[in-house]
This record gives C-alpha cells, sequence and structure tokens, in this order.
C-alpha cells in the first residue's frame, strides 16, 4: 500500500507592521500664501519639500503654530472631518497669539475638506484615519525682525494616513510627575506651537531615562496641569475630574469632546484645579488618562513622584478609561450618534 505523505502546516504569515503615526505624507497637500496683505489663492499640490529663505522668520524666531485633527471613512464610503471648525477656531487663536496673518474660516475649512478630496483614496478603513496636519508659519526674510511680526506667511494643510494606534493593545502608561517645572511660559500654553513641545521634550527625554517613564505631566507649583504632549483626566465611576481652562495649558479638542460625551452618559464633571496630593489620593481607587487627537485616550498604570511610584486602576487601564474611549470613538467611525453635530462631511 503506498503511504500518503506526511500532513504539513501552513506556514503563518507574520503580518506587515504598519508605519509609525505620523512618517506617512499622503500625495497631496493644500498651499495658500499671504502676502501684501492679503491671502492668495488657494492650491492642491503634490507633497514636495519647500523652498524657502534661510531668513525666513519662522526658522530665528518660532513664528509657527499648527493643528492636529483627523477625518473618518466611514462604512457607508462617505469622508467625515471630526470637530472641524473647533480646530479652525483654534489655530485662529493661535495666529493671533503668535501674530501671524489669521487665516479666513471659509479659506480654511475649504482647503482641509478639499485636500481630504483629493487623498480619498489614501484614506484607511476603521480604526485607520487621514490624520490633517494645518500649518502656518511666518516666511518674511529678515533675520534682524525679532520684534516685529511676520507680514508674509505660508499655510499648508498635510495629511498622513494613520492605522490603529493600539494595534498591539493599549498599554498603561507610566508618568512621571514633575511639580516644579511649567511645560511652557503660561501666557501661551493654549497656543498650539512647536516650540511649546520643544519646551517639554527635554524634560520628558530625562524621565524616560531615569524612570522608564512615557511622558512628564508638569505641575507647576504642585498644581496639576498636562502633560507635554496631552492634556491630564481623573476618572472614577460617574466622575471625572480636570483642571479648568486658563491660558497656562493647551484647550484640547478631544478634551472637550470627552468632556461632553462623559455628561451625556451621566458622568459628574468637575474642572478645577486640583493639587499633585489630591492627584495621589485619588490614584489608590480611581483612573488616570491623556487625552489627545492621536491615541484619544490612553490609560495610566502607573505615577512617579519623588522617587516613589503610584499604581493606578491596579496598574492597568481602568473600565471608565475604555468606556469613554469606545463612546468617543463610535461617535468619530459613525457607529454611533453624532448629537452634537461634531462631524463634517468632506
Amino acid at each position: 500500500m503506498t503511504s500518503l505523505p506526511a500532513a504539513t502546516t501552513a506556514p503563518t504569515a507574520t503580518p506587515t507592521p504598519r508605519p509609525a503615526f505620523g512618517t506617512v505624507l499622503a500625495r497631496r497637500m493644500g498651499v495658500v500664501r499671504f502676502e501684501n496683505g492679503r491671502w492668495g489663492e488657494p492650491s492642491v499640490e503634490a507633497t514636495a519639500p519647500l523652498t524657502l529663505s534661510p531668513a525666513a522668520h519662522v526658522l530665528h524666531y518660532s513664528s509657527t503654530c499648527f493643528e492636529g485633527l483627523k477625518a473618518y471613512r466611514w462604512a457607508d464610503g462617505s469622508l467625515n472631518v471630526f470637530r472641524l471648525d473647533k480646530h479652525i477656531a483654534r489655530m485662529r487663536q493661535s495666529a493671533r497669539h503668535l501674530v501671524l496673518p489669521e487665516p479666513d474660516p471659509a479659506l480654511l475649512d475649504g482647503l482641509i475638506r478639499a485636500v481630504v478630496r483629493a487623498v480619498a483614496d489614501e484614506v484607511p478603513e476603521a480604526p485607520g484615519a487621514l490624520y490633517l496636519r494645518p500649518l502656518l508659519m511666518g516666511t518674511m526674510p529678515n533675520i534682524g525682525a525679532a520684534a516685529t511680526p511676520s507680514d508674509e506667511a505660508t499655510l499648508l494643510v498635510l495629511a498622513s494616513p494613520v492605522w490603529d494606534y493600539f494595534s498591539g493593545g493599549m498599554k498603561p502608561l507610566r508618568i512621571f510627575v514633575d511639580d516644579k517645572n511649567s511645560r511652557t511660559a503660561s501666557h501661551l500654553g493654549m497656543v498650539k506651537t512647536g516650540g511649546n513641545y520643544a519646551a517639554a521634550m527635554m524634560p520628558t527625554l530625562e524621565a524616560r531615562t531615569r524612570h522608564r517613564a512615557d511622558q512628564v505631566l508638569f505641575c507647576p507649583g504642585g498644581t496639576v496641569q498636562e502633560t507635554g504632549a496631552a492634556n491630564f483626566l481623573l476618572l472614577q465611576k460617574e466622575r471625572i475630574l480636570t483642571r479648568s481652562l486658563d491660558p497656562s495649558f493647551l484647550h484640547g479638542v478631544t478634551r472637550a469632546s470627552l468632556l461632553a460625551l462623559a455628561r451625556d452618559l451621566g458622568y459628574a464633571v468637575e474642572e478645577r484645579p486640583f493639587t499633585v496630593a489630591e492627584m495621589l489620593r485619588w490614584a489608590e481607587h480611581g483612573e488616570a488618562a491623556l487625552s489627545g487627537t492621536a491615541a484619544v485616550l490612553t490609560g495610566v498604570g502607573t505615577l512617579i513622584h519623588e522617587n516613589r511610584e503610584y499604581p493606578v486602576a491596579g496598574g492597568n487601564v481602568g473600565p471608565e478609561t475604555l468606556r469613554l474611549r469606545a463612546a468617543l470613538v463610535a461617535v468619530q467611525r459613525g457607529e454611533a450618534p453624532d448629537r452634537h453635530g461634531w462631524l463634517t462631511r468632506a
């Protein structure tokens, strides 16, 4: 009798890792320039390097601000931008504080939506999205203009396909609590400018080296503020505590959206100053999380203060964090009703 060949198991294909968030640009970008006291005609062009004078104001005096928002592909194939009006308003606010030409709301709205439509075939399916980065910078060529605002500017809208932020599962963050330093100058904390992120970089890298921390929570004078790149929330069953808005930290659009949904879900939301000591007491029985456009809401598992580690939610991502994140993501993806009118069809 002829023997059959031994059964073999087909090799399991290893999934190709996705590019890191923000490292891939779509093939088209939006461009419009401000010269001679007015904005020119916006255009959607091939994404390419810029030609910039070495004396450009932005290179010497950091006259730049940006936004970060997302467009989502829904199950019906439509493309929808989350909180477009809110991001436009915040960018105009940033421009005012940096004495840059303010983009007209209709101009910026139209350019962002035109870019989304131009790269529609590059928008990933859920849980991916199209990350959008409007960028405004002063381009006046004058290296002697330290006390003079730029009378020329370029506004770009970059697009970047992004995939599931937690493809390997959400991991609880380790947060170093810095109760001495501020993230940025107190009057510019609400401005979304690159200098604020640069100011937080060295403390964050030091905390990573010394404490294996993922982020630094800045708490000047012992009062909780925000991390270098995200707002901070404390959560318990049906209760949320977060810092009340003031000019010293960024007024996050994701933060505002989460708080609105939390109220819809019956949470009691407190917005007020609170201390490091109160935060550490809360951590004994509650949760902590960071909110931002990229990850939406990320759980904190450990707070590190004065060389002591304080576990939060048992060192895990807590159920209230997961519940609130899921509620907002469902709205963004068109899986739950948009009761607040947050989504704009591209």
